[in-house]
């Protein structure tokens, strides 16, 4: 089984706003089982464009990354930023295949 993995590219619009949704989804990752591998950070853009904020949360599957962005608990945190930030997020699987030598 692979890992799963949210990738998030944000342009935060009113951060006080947004901060309360920062603060508040901690839980909600941890009981799906999620970490965050990027939180923010600096970042060099190789190609193409970016968002301000990047963010990579991985979780034991797939199966956890999906049921926890379909989960009312989440729905219910991500309404805390509705409206405060510009993004794009996928929920992706990971590649467990071979890797280059």
């Amino acid at each position: 089984m692979t890992n799963g993995y949210w990738i998030g590219r944000v342009d935060v619009t009113n951060e006080p706003e947004y901060r309360r949704y920062m603060e508040a989804n901690g839980p909600v990752f941890a009981r799906f089982g999620g970490r965050f591998l990027v939180r923010g950070g600096t970042y060099t853009i190789g190609e193409g464009e970016a968002r301000a904020r990047n963010v990579v949360i991985e979780f034991p599957s797939y199966e956890a990354a999906r049921a926890c962005w379909d989960s009312p608990e989440y729905q219910a945190v991500k309404a805390l930023r509705d409206g405060h930030g510009i993004a794009d997020i996928i929920v992706i699987e990971g590649y467990a295949g071979p890797q280059p030598a």
